[in-house]
């Protein structure tokens, strides 16, 4: 991984990140990079949530990866913390590298860090190789996910 860097990220690595989120099938249909209003309103209001952290690995001045990492006070659990993981994505080239592991041992880390007690994440469920990938570093399919577009 050599001279890898995981940091907060900044207005100027939205490009990047949105670029990396609109490069699968599932994202394609959804993202449009082309359109970088929307992605920068959101990243102010992430930017002023200190329970919202938006991260890139960057090497050689090159943003190759991002996640998001949420922390979640709650009541549930004895009053437990908990965080999600959400949007972790990979550049192309980067792919097979090593590179998630070392972005989600960084959430868990940064989890453990802020007192949560529990990481949660989701996967699409046509995502069979990420469901193998986060199996691998532990993560159990332990509940059935539900969603609704407003």
């Amino acid at each position: 991984m050599g001279d890898l860097e995981i940091r907060p990220a900044a207005e100027d690595d939205v490009p990047a990140i949105v670029a990396m989120l609109a490069d699968d099938p599932l994202g394609a249909q959804r993202e449009s990079p082309d359109d970088l209003a929307p992605y920068l309103a959101a990243f102010e209001r992430l930017s002023a949530d200190p329970n919202q952290h938006q991260v890139v690995a960057v090497r050689e001045g090159r943003v190759i990866g991002t996640l998001q990492l949420t922390i979640i006070p709650g009541l549930s659990r004895r009053g437990a913390t908990r965080s999600i993981i959400e949007g972790v994505r990979i550049h192309a080239d980067e792919r097979g590298s090593g590179l998630g592991t070392r972005l989600i041992e960084w959430a868990i880390a940064e989890s453990r860090r802020q007192g949560c007690r529990l990481v949660q994440l989701t996967s699409d469920a046509i995502r069979s190789d990420a469901r193998r990938f986060y199996e691998r570093l532990g993560f159990t399919p332990s509940h059935v996910g539900f969603k609704l577009p407003l």
